[in-house]
């Protein structure tokens, strides 16, 4: 077997515009060399692959399905190369049709999602590939979120009036009570504002943490501090970088004198996990 990476099957994807499998195929022939891929697409005459190189798919949209009864949720993005194409009614079909198809099927990756029917006898690679040629630019689908344990919803935030949602959250409880729904809504419009990287403390990785500490230490020193109290000063810094990077450490948006995880607390939930997927980003 070749030896490549899913992140060196995403920027051939990137790069040429081909489908997932044809870029797995190519890099196996070309032994993993990520520029002999491309030129082996070429050769074989890949839809788009010459006319698409070197292009950027950084707009597009993030859509929503979220079931009537709150019990499950999709999150979809799908890029394109400008705003205007992101506008149009013909892309904005494709994205909700896609989000409309993982929420009935529920893929249980990428790679399933795309090798996946979504039209009698037509993959939803091949479905991405036809929006490609028919809007006359790279799309690219690469990103989702699906929840189905718990109450589930979304909030989706427009970045400019003209734009389709830009940036999406998904959030998913423990439960329903009486005042879920405002609360849902709070707390998925706080992770859009202020892009929590982790949960909770225990979900960041050690080696984060130990970089932070680390770099936390030798600010410390170089800005003189006595060294009976860098212990404190560290572990300040520490704390500080918890409190920035987890949600439910962070002052709730809508009442600052109070953590998110106050907010929750007396409002007898749990938020279970969250996704925050912005174009492009």
């Amino acid at each position: 077997m070749a030896n490549y990476t899913a992140a060196d099957v995403k920027k051939l994807r990137e790069l040429t515009g081909a489908g997932m499998m044809d870029c797995k195929k190519a890099l196996d022939e070309a032994d993993g060399n990520v520029d002999k891929a491309v030129e082996a697409l070429r050769i074989k005459g890949q839809k788009g692959v010459a006319k698409r190189e070197g292009r950027s798919a950084e707009n597009g949209a993030v859509v929503s399905v979220i079931a009537d009864d709150n019990t499950s949720g999709v999150l979809v993005e799908l890029k394109c190369e400008t705003d205007f194409v992101a506008k149009g009614d013909k892309f904005q079909a494709v994205a909700n049709a896609l989000a409309a198809h993982v929420a009935a099927t529920s893929p249980a990756d990428l790679e399933a999602l795309l090798a996946s029917e979504i039209e009698p006898g037509k993959t939803v690679q091949a479905y991405v590939d036809e929006a490609n040629a028919n809007l006359g630019e790279k799309i690219v689908l690469d990103r989702f979120a699906q929840y189905a344990d718990g109450y589930v919803t979304a909030y989706m935030h427009r970045t400019m009036p003209d734009l389709p949602p830009q940036i999406g959250v998904l959030v998913e409880f423990d439960k329903a009570t009486d005042d879920i729904a405002a609360i849902a809504k709070g707390v998925a419009q706080h992770i859009a504002a202020f892009a929590p990287k982790y949960l909770t403390r225990e979900d960041v990785p050690a080696e984060v943490v130990e970089t932070e500490r680390r770099v936390a230490e030798e600010t410390t020193r170089a800005e003189g501090k006595p060294e009976a109290a860098l212990p404190k000063i560290v572990e300040g810094r520490v704390n500080g970088f918890f409190k920035d990077a987890t949600l439910l450490g962070q002052p709730y948006a809508l009442d600052n004198k109070k953590s998110v995880q106050q907010i929750l607390d007396e409002a007898g939930v749990t938020l279970k996990r969250f996704t925050r997927i912005k174009v492009g980003i």
